[in-house]
């Protein structure tokens, strides 16, 4: 098959498979293109024509039809310090190197999505670093010139999607690591709030800090494949249920005021976020000054406070048994970490809260913030000769987000007259996740910078969440995450809400010859077993109706009690959609049940 896709954004992969391409035939292209583009040091290891064609016949046998999974045929990456079953993770350290027995929780979820895991990307050794130099694996280059750093930790995986070898990559965010190597490749970071993504087989860098992170093409593409990751892990006692925050539909942005917007000498960034803060204002938004200088001193405490020592307890073992495996940057900031003490935590902490208490007074005067993503970029010689410094110029705008449980969306924002791109970010508070999403993807296609090297590209737009009262719906069976409908809730700015069960006196079947595969929840009060686990998301008032109008016989929309003694609208099912059904209520839910047929339940 020829290629002509250009980058693998989710609809271009939608429609080839809609027009009879196969998932073969797509990674057959991947891996060409991949073998085209040689040694970048994009890849840390990369799956075998084995692997691939193992992971092809599984998604045909659980899913043969097209794009009946949300993420069918789709070839993706991850960073290597996320676990994968089959592969090593090494975290750029080959003498750390383990084979896992398990996928971490968010690759597990992606591949039952139907995705297929192509390689393990690049990054900085353990995470440590915003600029992709310090791998003994070689350092990823920008896309647009390859004299320039690529921007880290997660620098392989957005080079790869900037490229074009895969649709989609995951990295990880303490400092700005799921975000500024977007910005210096043109393609789109989204960092989640902490604890909506478990952390679950990811080698931690800060574990009270990490966030699992997508690069994408687009706005769109990246918040589906979010919606498919997020979700409470028990196996992680940080991971929860996603929550729900909304915003004004006019934004109020807050940019720094005065010196607090530094760029450190590049004009042309500047330039760009001029151009970026007039493209807001013509999309509706209200520009608004603050003051930057809490967000700046809290990002300063991420490698100059106590925080750094937090490192130590994925590293200490090797620092202590093998410190000339360690990159020499990387061991310099762990040995200056174990100098820190006990009473250093507990002043960065009081540190912190002070400052967090400042910036609250310009949360107050703001929706969510407009920054700059990085405020300069740096050839690979001027980072070799002054790594710590020019480093932390790189997370001046990202460093504060993860210590304030900021979501951030980063989108491309524009090329320099050298060709260098240039991202700003939208960040917002705490679980605003999906409100900043409709801005973020307009201010992406405003800027018609297209993504990654195809500058053809066209962002695809996102719904606005709010339109007046939201109205909340329960899901039982194909409209559930990672399940095959789930796009007809995201499609329609759909928000997940939490995860819960009915009242007891229900019953869950299977039905019938329906396709894809669907549940029918059937009320009966002779039945007082426990209930049956459901989802609750919620709609505009418009799209709640077209939703609900699109519901086929014999399904329905009425009302469901819930385990709370609450009541929402939900799906229910006519008496008639029980014929030649088969009553799954035992499997405790629709989720459990597939599990379970499929055999990636537990036994």
């Amino acid at each position: 098959m020829d290629d002509t896709f250009g980058i693998l954004d989710l609809g271009t992969l939608r429609r080839a498979y809609d027009s009879g391409v196969t998932p073969a035939q797509v990674i057959a292209v991947v891996e060409q293109r991949i073998e085209a583009a040689g040694d970048r040091a994009i890849f840390i290891s990369r799956a075998s024509h084995e692997q691939l064609a193992a992971a092809i016949s599984d998604l045909l046998a659980r899913a043969p039809r097209a794009n009946s999974l949300p993420l069918w045929g789709v070839p993706f990456a991850i960073k290597d310090n996320i676990d994968a079953a089959g592969f090593a993770t090494t975290a750029a350290c080959p003498e750390f190197a383990y084979r896992p027995d398990a996928s971490a929780t968010v690759v597990a979820r992606l591949v039952a999505a139907g995705a297929i895991l192509v390689g393990k990307t690049n990054l900085d050794q353990f995470a440590t670093g915003l600029n992709g130099t310090r791998s003994p694996y070689g350092a990823p280059r920008c896309v647009f010139d390859e004299r320039y750093i690529s921007g880290g930790s997660s620098s392989g995986s957005a080079v790869g999607v900037a490229a074009g070898l895969v649709s989609f990559a995951l990295g990880t965010d303490t400092a700005g690591s799921g975000r500024v190597p977007a910005a210096l490749n043109n393609i789109v970071g989204i960092k989640p709030s902490p604890g909506r993504v478990s952390n679950t087989g990811v080698v931690p860098a800060c574990r009270t800090l990490d966030v699992v992170t997508i690069f994408a093409p687009g706005v769109s593409d990246g918040i589906e494949i979010r919606a498919v990751m997020e979700g409470r892990d028990p196996t992680d006692p940080y991971s929860r249920e996603p929550g729900e925050v909304a915003l004004p539909d006019r934004l109020r942005l807050g940019i720094p005021a005065g010196d607090e917007l530094a760029f450190f000498g590049n004009e042309a960034f500047r330039g760009l976020f001029v151009r970026a803060v007039e493209r807001a204002r013509m999309l509706g938004a209200e520009i608004v000054e603050i003051d930057y200088r809490p967000y700046r001193e809290a990002a300063a405490l991420l490698y100059n406070g106590p925080w750094v020592a937090e490192r130590l307890v994925a590293t200490r073992d090797i620092l202590a048994a093998r410190p000339d495996a360690v990159n020499g940057v990387v061991r310099d900031i762990l040995h200056n970490a174990t100098r820190l003490t006990a009473v250093d935590v507990f002043q960065g902490e009081y540190r912190l809260k002070a400052l967090l208490a400042e910036a609250d007074r310009e949360w107050a005067r703001v929706d969510a913030l407009l920054l700059p993503t990085t405020p300069s970029t740096y050839t690979v010689a001027d980072m070799m000769d002054n790594p710590i410094e020019l480093n932390s110029h790189l997370g001046y705008y990202t460093n504060f987000a993860n210590f304030m449980r900021c979501a951030a969306i980063a989108v491309p924002a524009g090329r320099t007259a050298a060709g260098l791109s240039f991202g700003i970010q939208i960040v917002g508070p705490c679980d605003s996740d999906a409100a900043i999403a409709p801005f973020a993807a307009a201010m992406h296609q405003a800027a018609r910078c297209g993504a990654g090297t195809d500058g053809a590209y066209h962002p695809a737009s996102v719904p606005l969440p709010l339109a007046g009262e939201r109205l909340r719906i329960a899901v039982v069976g194909a409209h559930l995450r990672g399940m095959p409908l789930n796009g007809e809730l995201t499609g329609r700015g759909g928000l997940f809400i939490r995860t819960t069960t009915t009242a007891p006196g229900y019953r869950l079947y299977e039905l019938a010859g329906t396709v894809p595969a669907k549940p029918g929840l059937v009320r009966d009060d002779n039945h007082d077993g426990d209930g049956v686990e459901v989802e609750i998301w919620s709609l505009s008032p418009v799209q709640f109706a077209g939703f609900v109008a699109s519901i086929p016989q014999p399904l329905g929309i009425g009302r469901i009690s819930l385990a709370d003694g609450s009541e929402v609208s939900g799906f229910i099912c006519e008496p008639a959609g029980l014929i030649g059904a088969t009553d799954i209520t035992v499997f405790g839910g629709w989720r459990q049940f597939r599990q379970q047929a499929e055999g990636t339940g537990p036994s």
